[in-house]
């Protein structure tokens, strides 16, 4: 029963909390609108509110591309190479965004510190920055964790085809482009 709600979060941990932030951001928006408009009166928190929710859903839904290897690639280019190129050109750019959120890490920990020292609070909740704006650590240490995991996983697969690359997108060059095949 707990391994199977472990399961559950691990799988739907980041469509959540982004769903969550969409749906927040929208009926603040909306909430608004019906105010300015119906009421012609307006909200003073909503607008501070849909634009946490739309942060938080962003860095999630950024954290959910890199679990479902949907982030901007030109995979389109890397399957004309042969399987062993188009794995290192895989491992190559993944190498460099877990460099890259490594970075941000970092700069993110230096950010939360100064806003945790020098507390400053959000102009209509009055909440502290902080809590808010903590989102690019968590965005960017999730993405860490989902892009190790993808790798341990193709690891334990026997290191097969490109890594992380969904079962739909098989890699197989085309006909052609094979040492050998039709066409050299």
């Amino acid at each position: 029963m707990i391994k199977r709600g472990l399961h559950l979060i691990e799988r739907h941990f980041e469509e959540a909390l982004s769903c969550l932030g969409l749906a927040v951001m929208a009926s603040c928006v909306f909430l608004q609108v019906i105010m300015r408009y119906g009421f012609n009166s307006a909200l003073q928190w909503s607008e501070e509110v849909a634009a946490i929710a739309m942060v938080w859903a962003v860095y999630m839904g950024a954290v959910l591309c890199v679990r479902e290897r949907f982030h901007i690639r030109i995979m389109a280019g890397v399957m004309l190479l042969p399987v062993k190129a188009a794995t290192a050109v895989v491992v190559l750019a993944d190498a460099i965004w877990l460099g890259f959120s490594l970075f941000m890490v970092n700069i993110s920990i230096e950010y939360l510190g100064v806003l945790w020292t020098y507390t400053s609070t959000t102009p209509r909740l009055g909440i502290n920055e902080f809590y808010p704006q903590s989102i690019v650590f968590i965005g960017y240490t999730l993405m860490i964790v989902r892009l190790i995991q993808l790798y341990i996983g193709w690891w334990r697969g026997g290191r097969r085809g490109v890594p992380g690359m969904r079962p739909e997108h098989d890699h197989k060059p085309p006909e052609g482009l094979n040492a050998g095949g039709p066409g050299r």
